[in-house]
């Protein structure tokens, strides 16, 4: 029982301790809640504050990029348009390139075509001059 007695002291004064800083840590407490009060309040007045001041800075700088964007867009509209056209011209000098090389095939194939009936012809009258001149003998 005596160490159940010395172990209810202990805890009993602990407790009492912790009791007495408790109550001397209150005020402390208090305090530092008021202070953090006043801190917010200042910060959120200073916050106020430099929105206020930065809020002309911000709309001078909406304003001042509002015609750099605009030239931006013209800027890229301008280039956009350049290379369209350069696209359009190489396109249209592919086709004509295309076209032209088509007609020079056409051309081959036709000039082929005649030598091969004008050969087929001279090889037909050589057959035919050489049947008589067979029949003949």
């Amino acid at each position: 029982m005596a160490l159940m007695d010395t172990l209810k002291g202990l805890f009993g004064k602990a407790k009492a301790e912790a009791a007495e800083l408790s109550e001397k840590a209150a005020p402390m407490v208090d305090k530092a809640k008021v202070a953090a009060g006043e801190a917010m309040t200042k910060a959120k007045a200073e916050a106020a504050e430099l929105q206020e001041k930065a809020a002309p800075m911000v709309e001078k700088a909406k304003t001042s990029a509002g015609p750099m964007v605009e030239k931006a867009k013209s800027t890229a509209g301008e280039v956009y348009d350049k290379a369209k056209d350069k696209f359009d011209e190489t396109r249209e000098k592919s086709a004509e390139k295309a076209a032209s090389a088509a007609e020079t095939v056409q051309e081959k194939v036709e000039d082929a075509t005649d030598t091969v009936d004008e050969k087929t012809a001279e090889a037909a009258d050589t057959v035919q001059d050489a049947t008589e001149e067979h029949k003949n003998d």
